[in-house]
C-alpha cells in the first residue's frame, strides 16, 4: 500500500552547515484541489442560525439589511450561517423594503417565540409588555434573547437576568444603552475585576444636540427642540428625553452592571432640560463652561474620594442621577457635540477611559444587536452561554447626601437691601456664596450665583426659603457645577 502523502508546516534548512538557517514551509497534499486551502486548515462546515425577530421598524429594518450586506463575511469569519427567518410587524399590508419575502411575516410574536425552527430572538418591539412575557417564554424553551428595550431592563431587567441563568442561555442587550457604541461588554467583562468608582456620561442623542443648537447657535430651547423634532431626533412628545427619562433607563442597566449590583429605574434621580434658558448658556460660556445632560452613577465611601480598593468602598451606597451640569470646556465630554454620546469610566487601576460614538439611529443599534447575534449564535453552537454573574442588592445614596457645587439664577427686585436679604437665606443653611453677579432689568434684577461645595438637602432648603422671599419674583435654573476645582 502507497504511504499517504506527508502534508503540513515543515521546517527545512537551507544554506551551508555554519551560515544556514531554518525556514518554514508548506508541503501541500497533492490530492487536494489547486486553488483551495489545505483540508487541515479549511473550515468546518457553517452552522446554520435562525433568527426570529420581534419588531421591523427602523432598527429591526436596519438589522435585516445589515445582515444580509454581512453575511457572506460573517460565515467566512465565524462559520455561522445567520438567516432571519420569522419577522413580527403590527401591520402586514404595509409596505417594507427589506430583502425578505412575505412569507416571513407574521403578526403573532407568541407562534415565531414558540417556533421550533427559531433558534434566536431578537426584541426590538420597545416598552414593558408583552416584550417582557415573550421574552420569559423564549428563555423557558432555551432560545438565547437579544434586545434593545432598556425601558424593559431598567424595570424588570433583572427576573430576566434570573430566569437566562436558570435556563443557561443568553439575554444580551449592548443595544441597550448608547447605540453602536461598545459599551455593555467591556464594562461587564474587560472590567469585572476593576474597582469602577464612577460612570458618567451623555447617553442621550436627542438632549445633546438640543444643547449643542443652544450653545453654538444661541437658539432657545424651544427652536432647538423644534429643529430636532424635524430632524428625527426628537419624538413629538419628547418628554422621555428632555426630562431624563431614557437617560435614566440607561444609567440604571450601566450601573448595575460596572458595580454588580441591582438597580432600577426608581432608583435613579432624574432632571430635564426644558428649563435651561439661552441666558444659562450664554452665562455657562462666559465662563468657559458648557451646560450638558449628564447621566451619573457613583460608588464611594464619604468622603468622596476614599481609596477604591478597600472593602467598606466595595459595599458602600451608590447615587444614580440624571441631570444637567455646567461642565468645564477642558472636559473630555464637553466636546461632544450633537446627537453623539460618550461615556467616562473611572476605575481604580485602569484610570479614565471613554467610549464615543453614534448613540441611536438605525444603523449603529442594528451593528450592536449583530454582534450579540454573533456572540449568542456562536455560544449556540459551542453548547454555552455567558452568564452575569451574582448581583448583590444596592444600597442608594439619597440624592440630599450629595455634596456638588451650584449654580443659581434669581430674578429679585430692584431695590437696597435685596442682596442682604438674599446672602442671609444662603447663610442660614451653611451655603457659602462663591461668587454673585447682577445684572439690572428695569425695576428688577438678574443675580446668578455660584456656590462652593454643599449639601443637596442644605441647597433645596435654601431655595424653599428664597421662593418664599417677598424680594424674589423667580428662582430660575438652577445646576450644579462640575470640576470648577
Amino acid at each position: 500500500m502507497a504511504a499517504a502523502p506527508v502534508t503540513g508546516i515543515h521546517l527545512v534548512h537551507v544554506g551551508g552547515e555554519r551560515e544556514g538557517r531554518w525556514r518554514s514551509t508548506v508541503v501541500a497534499d497533492p490530492r487536494e484541489t489547486p486553488g483551495t486551502a489545505p483540508s487541515s486548515l479549511r473550515r468546518m462546515d457553517a452552522t446554520k442560525v435562525r433568527i426570529g425577530l420581534l419588531g421591523c421598524g427602523t432598527v429591526g429594518s436596519a438589522l435585516i439589511d445589515l445582515l444580509g450586506a454581512e453575511a457572506v463575511t460573517i460565515e467566512r469569519r465565524t462559520g455561522l450561517r445567520l438567516e432571519v427567518t420569522r419577522v413580527v410587524v403590527r401591520d402586514l399590508t404595509k409596505p417594507r423594503a427589506v430583502a425578505l419575502g412575505p412569507d416571513v411575516f407574521t403578526t403573532d410574536a407568541a407562534d415565531v417565540v414558540a417556533d421550533p425552527d427559531v433558534d434566536v430572538i431578537v426584541e426590538v418591539m420597545g416598552g414593558v409588555d408583552p416584550a417582557r412575557e415573550l421574552i420569559h417564554e423564549a428563555l423557558k424553551r432555551g432560545k438565547p434573547v437579544i434586545t434593545a428595550n432598556k425601558e424593559l431592563l431598567a424595570n424588570v431587567g433583572y427576573d430576566l437576568f434570573a430566569a437566562a441563568e436558570a435556563a443557561g442561555v443568553d439575554l444580551l442587550f449592548e443595544a441597550a444603552v448608547a447605540g453602536g457604541i461598545p459599551l455593555i461588554r467591556p464594562v461587564r467583562e474587560s472590567l469585572l475585576g476593576e474597582p469602577i468608582f464612577r460612570v458618567m456620561g451623555i447617553v442621550n442623542g436627542t438632549t445633546n444636540y438640543i444643547l449643542t443648537r443652544m450653545t453654538e447657535a444661541g437658539a432657545s430651547y424651544g427652536d432647538a427642540l423644534a429643529e430636532a423634532q424635524a430632524l428625527g431626533y426628537a419624538e413629538a412628545d419628547p418628554t422621555a428625553d428632555v426630562e431624563g427619562h431614557d437617560a435614566g433607563a440607561k444609567i440604571a442597566i450601566l450601573a448595575g452592571i460596572a458595580f454588580g449590583v441591582r438597580i432600577s429605574a426608581p432608583d435613579v434621580h432624574l432632571e430635564g432640560i426644558s428649563g435651561i434658558t439661552a441666558d444659562d448658556i450664554a452665562y455657562a460660556s462666559s465662563k468657559q463652561y458648557v451646560v450638558k445632560l449628564l447621566a451619573i452613577a457613583e460608588r464611594s465611601t464619604l468622603p468622596l474620594d476614599a481609596d477604591p480598593y478597600t472593602a467598606a468602598h466595595a459595599t458602600a451606597p451608590i447615587s444614580v442621577r440624571v441631570h444637567p451640569v455646567m461642565l468645564p470646556m477642558t472636559h473630555p465630554l464637553a466636546s461632544v457635540r450633537e446627537s453623539f454620546n460618550a461615556v467616562f469610566v473611572q476605575g481604580g487601576a485602569v484610570g479614565d477611559l471613554m467610549f464615543y460614538g453614534r448613540g441611536a439611529g438605525g444603523g449603529p443599534t442594528a451593528s450592536a444587536l449583530l454582534g450579540d447575534v454573533i456572540d449568542a449564535a456562536t455560544n449556540i453552537s459551542k453548547g454555552t452561554s455567558g452568564s452575569l454573574g451574582v448581583l448583590g442588592e444596592a444600597t442608594i445614596r439619597p440624592v440630599d447626601e450629595l455634596e456638588s457645587e451650584y449654580y443659581i439664577r434669581l430674578e429679585v427686585v430692584d431695590r437696597p437691601g435685596v442682596l442682604a436679604a438674599v446672602a442671609g437665606v444662603f447663610g442660614e443653611h451653611g451655603v457659602s456664596i462663591r461668587s454673585m453677579e447682577q445684572e439690572g432689568l428695569g425695576d428688577e434684577a438678574r443675580l446668578i450665583f455660584i456656590t462652593h461645595e454643599a449639601f443637596e438637602r442644605d441647597v433645596a432648603a435654601t431655595l424653599h426659603d428664597l421662593r418664599n422671599l417677598d424680594v424674589v419674583d423667580r428662582v430660575g435654573s438652577v445646576m450644579r457645577v462640575i470640576g470648577s476645582r
